[in-house]
């Protein structure tokens, strides 16, 4: 959504709930114009601001309902500023915190152009990206299942079945290793959820393949070409980031994923970090996982983590190597280019 050259003549900030909405409306000189708490329906925000909105901007909190104003406003040609919601600790303080405050204040950040904004995704990509997210609930709910199952075999001293019960076809006989009762009935109904849960991820990645069809096929393939990401991991990081052209430096790419820590200084001496939750919460996971599944897809990959644990510690080296993954893949992503391994182990 484009600006205008001229500066607005009108500020809207928006503080949306599930079903309500607060809007509050100031000029140039920073006069409220307008007030008002209603229900959330298109009529009446579109009714509310009808004599304001040739020259209006719409400024809302990054909240789990701003889709459909985000769409609301695109429709209707208006533009809008989307406010992550923890960046804008600017709203926050005082005696007094409620939603026609905040709404006053985001208008009042917005005007003063210190509002913090966020990317507004686009709407036919958002299905797919929810879809890809609930994945990883459904993979996490799984690996509980899984830690389940090992704890008793540790709890009795057993030894190691030597086979992984993450495959189906090594988890017969599982239950039947322990002597009581209880555990064999709690040790089964963990596989029997186990078995059900690879039917619904089976299901729902053949879902997310098909999704996914029309999206850039070309980057897809670039993604893949890195060591250890499948289809899904690259469809992930594609979805997340939709656009690289959003960030103009690597330094924005890999703060977005939440690879750096943000440093506190006052009077020219560092006290600390901040800012650990400031970014997209779901691209550490799939850095982190693709780091992981380079060393297991590639032996050429593990001399470099050697060589980062002897610098950094083992600690360190794997969040490190992810981090210097995530910088290759801005630039593959950059110059449309494939993974070049030499370049990237000798980088």
């Amino acid at each position: 959504m484009r600006f205008s050259s001229k500066p607005p003549l009108a500020y809207g900030g928006i503080d949306l709930r599930a079903w309500m909405l607060d809007v509050c409306i100031l000029n140039h000189d920073g006069a409220i114009m307008v007030h008002q708490h209603f229900k959330a329906n298109p009529e009446t925000f579109l009714q509310v601001i009808a004599p304001y909105r040739d020259d209006l901007v719409v400024a809302v909190e990054c909240l789990f309902t701003w889709d459909g104003l985000a769409d609301l406003c695109m429709r209707e040609g208006l533009a809008l500023v989307l406010g992550p919601a923890l960046d804008m600790t600017a709203i926050q303080g005082g005696k007094a915190q409620h939603d026609r405050m905040d709404a006053q204040k985001i208008a009042a950040l917005l005007r003063g152009g210190m509002l913090p904004q966020a990317y507004v995704y686009p709407a036919a990509m958002r299905a797919t990206r929810a879809l890809l997210r609930h994945r990883v609930h459904l993979m996490r709910t799984r690996a509980e299942l899984l830690t389940h199952i090992h704890h008793p075999t540790r709890q009795d001293n057993l030894p190691e079945r030597g086979k992984k019960l993450a495959a189906k076809a090594h988890r017969h006989g599982g239950a039947e290793r322990f002597a009581d009762p209880a555990v064999q009935k709690r040790i089964a109904v963990d596989l029997a959820l186990m078995g059900h849960d690879d039917e619904r991820l089976r299901d729902v990645e053949r879902s997310i393949l098909k999704a996914a069809t029309p999206h850039n096929a070309h980057t897809r393939y670039l993604l893949r070409t890195v060591p250890g990401i499948g289809e899904l991991l690259s469809l992930g990081r594609l979805d997340e980031l939709h656009e690289i052209q959003r960030f103009p430096r690597v330094q924005d790419f890999v703060s977005s994923g939440r690879l750096v820590t943000c440093a506190k200084a006052s009077a020219g001496k560092r006290d600390g970090t901040s800012g650990a939750t400031i970014g997209n919460a779901s691209l550490p996971g799939a850095v982190s996982e693709a780091a992981v599944l380079f060393l297991r897809a590639n032996p050429a990959g593990h001399p470099a983590l050697g060589r980062l644990e002897k610098k950094h510690g083992k600690g360190k080296a794997l969040t490190v190597l992810a981090h210097k993954l995530a910088r290759a893949v801005y630039a593959m992503w950059q110059r449309h280019t494939a993974f070049k391994m030499p370049t990237f182990l000798t980088g």
